[in-house]
Formats: C-alpha cells, sequence, structure tokens
C-alpha cells in the first residue's frame, strides 16, 4: 500500500531526526568513551552504528520512494545528502570508539587526563517505584542530587539524547557519568529497593 505525499513525508522527517540524534549522541558518547577511557561506552557507540547503518538505508529508501513533484527533485538529491553526512559523523563517532576498543595507547595528554579524573560511567536501571520515574530530566534534577550527568537514556534498544523535558519512565537505563562518589546516590533514586 502506497502512503500519501503528507505520510511519506512525515516518515522521511522522523527518520532523518533519529539519524540526526543518534549521530549527535554518538560523537557524545565516543569522546566520552575516550576520555574515561570505558570500553562500555565505547561498545554502546559501536552498536550504536550498526543501527545508524540500517536507519540509514530506511532513510535512504523512504526518500527515493516517496512521491515528490518533479519540480521538488533537485531537493531529494539533497535529502540523500543530509543523511549520507550524518551517516558519516555516526561512522567517525565508532572510529573514536574503535580506539577504545583496540586498547591503543592514548596520547600522553589524553592519559593525564584520564589518570586525573575522578569521573566514571554508570548505567542505572529505572525501577517502577523509582522516585525519578514520572519525572521530566529537568525536574529529577540528577546532576544537583548525585553530580551525575546523564549522557543517554536507553528506552528499549532505542537510545534518547537527554533533553530537559524528557519524561523518566521505568524500565528506562541512564547512561551516566560523573564523580564516582555520586554513583550510589543515582542507583538509589533509580531503583530505592535494589
Amino acid at each position: 500500500m502506497q502512503q500519501s505525499g503528507h505520510e511519506s513525508f512525515k516518515e522521511i522527517v522522523e527518520k532523518f531526526v533519529d539519524l540526526k540524534n543518534t549521530s549527535e549522541l554518538m560523537i557524545d558518547l565516543a569522546y566520552s568513551a575516550l576520555l574515561l577511557n570505558s570500553k562500555e561506552l565505547a561498545e554502546e557507540v559501536q552498536r550504536l552504528e550498526e543501527y545508524v547503518d540500517r536507519l540509514h538505508t530506511e532513510y535512504e529508501m523512504a526518500v527515493l520512494l516517496s512521491r515528490f513533484r518533479e519540480e521538488e527533485a533537485k531537493g531529494i538529491l539533497g535529502l540523500i545528502r543530509l543523511g549520507v553526512v550524518t551517516e558519516e559523523i555516526a561512522d567517525a563517532a565508532a572510529e573514536i570508539a574503535e580506539v577504545v576498543l583496540r586498547g591503543i595507547e592514548p596520547h600522553p595528554v589524553v592519559r593525564l587526563v584520564i589518570e586525573e579524573a575522578d569521573e566514571t560511567v554508570t548505567y542505572v536501571n529505572v525501577s517502577e517505584g523509582s522516585l525519578l520515574a514520572g519525572k521530566t530530566l529537568r525536574e529529577a534534577r540528577i546532576p544537583e542530587e548525585t553530580g551525575m550527568w546523564v549522557l543517554a537514556v536507553k528506552r528499549g534498544e532505542k537510545y534518547v539524547r537527554p533533553k530537559p523535558d524528557l519524561k523518566i519512565d521505568p524500565g528506562d537505563v541512564l547512561i551516566a557519568f560523573g564523580y564516582a562518589e555520586g554513583e550510589e546516590d543515582l542507583r538509589r533514586l533509580a531503583s530505592p529497593s535494589s
């Protein structure tokens, strides 16, 4: 069944927004993986790169199968180029993460930053009875309460960039970094019974 022009346009926009947000998230996670020498974060970047590859193909197919009018044809090429550039950003993030995964010795400046860092990366599951559940990130005041900053929210198989108005749901996994002392505080907020 063929989509209407409006439905096709909406699908293209949704896929591009997902591509853009995921590639931006990957850059954040890749630099964090590098600075914190976190194989766990680097592996997340690699998983996201595979997701972006699939999403990019779906995006291009949606653009190519869309029913644009002839005078809009030049714009289609622009849409395809946007997708290619966004996927290249994701590939660059994966290359940064690869440095960590291969165990390549970091440059002395980066090594000093890693050694001096008091930060850690943690993953916490938000339980049903969590004090965070149902609140937005702004309302949860995680940095103020714990000293930890949310890098990403994993919701099912999808990663969401943290925005102040993002509502935290039970079942979400918060990927956060910050001072090691705040890790336990964040765990208590996310899963009070654990």
